[in-house]
C-alpha cells in the first residue's frame, strides 16, 4: 500500500461552496489526482481502470474527501498529440472560450456540451470554477443579445455551473438574471430557465437571496406563476425557487431573512392566492401539487396567513388531494407537511378535524408505515392537532391516531424525529384529560418509550415529558442545584 505525502493529501483550495462543515475534510486538488492515476499508468503500468481505481481506493483510506474530484483518466483534445491531456469539461471550456473570442457560431454547441459535461456531477461543475469558467459563461450569456436560442444555452450551461457553487454569483450576474427574467416576460422558455438560475444562485447562500429580493425577484416569480399558471414546468420551477427564498441555510449567517421574506411574499405579492390558484389549475399533475403544498408550508409563518390559506380554499383542495393520492408517497408527505403548518392557528385546527382530516391522516400513515418521513410528518400534524384541544383529541383516539404513532415507532425505531413526534403526540393527547391513559399504556406505550429514550438522547425531555404525563413511574434528574461546590476548581 502506498502513502501520499501530507502536503499533497491537504491540498485545499478556495474556489466553490466551501462551508464550516468541509473545512475540517481532507481535501486534495484535481492535478494531484490526476498525477497519481498518471503515475499509476507510467509507473506501474496499470491500464486506465485499474489506475482509476487504485487511486480513488488509495485516497480513501487515507481519509480523503473526494466528492470534488473527477473521477476519470484526462483525455486528450487531439487524435495527433498526447500531449495537453486535461478533462472533456475543461476541452468544453476552452472550445467554449475560442468560439467566444471569435464570435463563431460554435459557441451554441459549446454551451450545449459544456451544460452536458457539468450535469454529470458536482465535481465536473467544481474543477470548471477552478478554471475560472463563471467569468466566459456569463460573458456568453451577455453577448447572446436577442439571440434566443443561443440566450437559452447560455442560461441553462450557468443554471448547470452554480448548482451547488452558488458563491460563484457575483453582483454583474445577479444583474443580468433580474434583467434577463424583466426583458423576457413573454418567453416562458427563457423565463422558466432564468428562474432555475436564481434557484441554485440562492440555495444555501442568504446574500444571494437578500439581494435578489431587494432587486425584485419575488415580484417577478409570483408574476411568472400567475402568467404562466397552466405550465406545469416553469409553475414548479417558480414555487421552489420561492421556497428556497425563505430558508435559513447559510451556515455562514447567523441571522437570515427568511420569515420576513416569507411575509413578503404574501403580504406584498399575494402569494398565498398564487400558489393556491396554481394548484387548482392542475388538479391531475401530482408533481406540481407537491411543490405547491411544499411552498404553502413555508408560508404559513403567521397566525392569520394559516386561516388566509382556508379562506382561500388552501383546506379543501388538500383534504381532496389527501383523499384522492393516498398512493402516491412523495405528494401525501407533502401535504401532511401543509397540514402540521396551518395548524399551528387553534381554528384551523378546528377546521381541518371537521373536515374529516383527523380520519386521513391516520390512513396516510397506516398506508405509508414503512416511510419514516410519512410517518414523521403525520404524527407531527396529530401532534399539532392534539395540543390544547381535548375534543380533538377524542377524535384522534377514536381514529387510531395513538396506536398509529405506536406503530410507527415500532416501524421505525433508529428514527429519532419519528420518536420524537410520537412522543410529543401521546404527551399532547393525555396532557389536558387523562381519560385515555389507560388504553394508550395498554397498546404498549411505556415499553416504546423507554426504547427511545434509551436509543435517542434528544428523545429525552419528550420522551419522560410523555411517560410523566401518562401517569407512570419515570425519573426526572436535576442536572445542578448549585450546592456542593463552585463552577471553578
Amino acid at each position: 500500500m502506498r502513502f501520499y505525502t501530507e502536503a499533497s493529501v491537504i491540498e485545499a483550495t478556495l474556489a466553490g461552496p466551501l462551508h464550516f462543515a468541509d473545512m475540517a475534510k481532507r481535501r486534495i486538488t484535481q492535478e494531484t489526482f490526476d498525477a497519481v492515476v498518471r503515475e499509476n499508468i507510467d509507473e506501474f503500468e496499470m491500464d486506465e481502470n485499474e489506475a482509476l481505481r487504485e487511486a480513488i481506493e488509495q485516497f480513501e483510506s487515507q481519509g480523503v474527501d473526494l466528492s470534488n474530484i473527477v473521477k476519470a483518466v484526462p483525455k486528450t483534445s487531439s487524435e495527433e498529440t498526447t500531449e495537453d491531456q486535461t478533462h472533456e469539461v475543461l476541452q468544453a471550456l476552452d472550445s467554449l472560450r475560442s468560439a467566444l473570442e471569435s464570435s463563431s457560431t460554435s459557441m451554441l454547441e459549446g454551451l450545449k456540451l459544456f451544460t452536458e459535461h457539468c450535469s454529470l456531477g458536482f465535481a465536473q461543475r467544481y474543477l470548471a470554477a477552478q478554471k475560472e469558467a463563471y467569468p466566459t459563461i456569463l460573458s456568453c450569456c451577455q453577448s447572446a443579445g436577442e439571440d434566443k436560442e443561443t440566450l437559452s444555452a447560455a442560461l441553462a450551461a450557468l443554471s448547470a455551473l452554480i448548482d451547488g457553487q452558488p458563491d460563484l454569483l457575483d453582483g454583474e450576474g445577479q444583474g443580468f438574471l433580474i434583467a434577463t427574467l424583466r426583458t423576457h416576460q413573454g418567453d416562458p422558455t427563457l423565463t422558466c430557465l432564468a428562474i432555475r438560475a436564481v434557484r441554485h444562485c440562492c440555495l444555501k447562500h442568504e446574500q444571494n437571496r437578500q439581494d435578489l429580493v431587494k432587486a425584485g425577484a419575488l415580484a417577478l416569480l409570483t408574476g411568472a406563476i400567475t402568467q404562466y399558471v397552466e405550465r406545469s414546468e416553469l409553475v414548479k420551477e417558480a414555487c421552489v425557487a420561492l421556497r428556497v427564498m425563505t430558508f435559513d441555510d447559510d451556515v455562514r449567517v447567523p441571522f437570515g431573512h427568511a420569515h420576513e421574506h416569507a411575509k413578503m411574499i404574501v403580504l406584498e405579492h399575494n402569494g398565498l392566492k398564487v400558489i393556491v390558484e396554481a394548484a387548482k389549475a392542475h388538479p391531475e399533475n401530482m408533481s406540481v401539487l407537491s411543490e405547491l403544498c411544499a411552498t404553502l408550508s413555508r408560508l404559513a409563518v403567521r397566525n392569520e396567513f394559516c386561516q388566509d390559506i382556508v379562506d382561500l380554499g388552501g383546506l379543501k383542495f388538500m383534504m381532496t388531494l389527501l383523499a384522492d393520492s393516498l398512493d402516491c408517497q412523495d405528494l401525501v408527505k407533502q401535504v401532511l407537511s401543509a397540514l402540521r403548518a396551518i395548524a399551528g392557528n387553534d381554528d384551523v385546527k378546528d377546521a381541518i378535524v371537521n373536515a374529516g382530516g383527523t380520519e386521513l391522516i391516520v390512513m396516510a400513515i397506516n398506508r405509508h408505515m414503512g416511510n419514516a418521513q410519512v410517518c414523521e410528518q403525520g404524527c407531527a400534524a396529530l401532534c399539532v392537532l392534539a395540543l390544547r384541544k381535548p375534543n380533538n383529541c377524542k377524535v384522534i383516539m377514536e381514529s387510531g391516531g395513538a396506536l398509529a404513532a405506536l406503530q410507527a415507532m415500532k416501524a421505525h425505531p433508529a428514527e429519532v424525529n419519528v420518536q420524537k413526534q410520537s412522543c410529543m403526540l401521546l404527551r399532547n393527547l393525555v396532557a389536558r384529560t387523562r381519560d385515555f391513559s389507560q388504553s394508550i399504556l395498554e397498546m404498549g406505550a411505556e415499553a416504546l418509550i423507554g426504547q427511545a429514550l434509551a436509543s435517542h438522547r434528544d428523545c429525552g425531555d419528550v420522551g419522560r415529558a410523555a411517560l410523566r404525563d401518562l401517569g407512570c413511574q419515570v425519573e426526572l434528574r436535576e442536572l445542578w442545584t448549585g450546592k456542593k461546590g463552585s463552577l471553578t476548581n
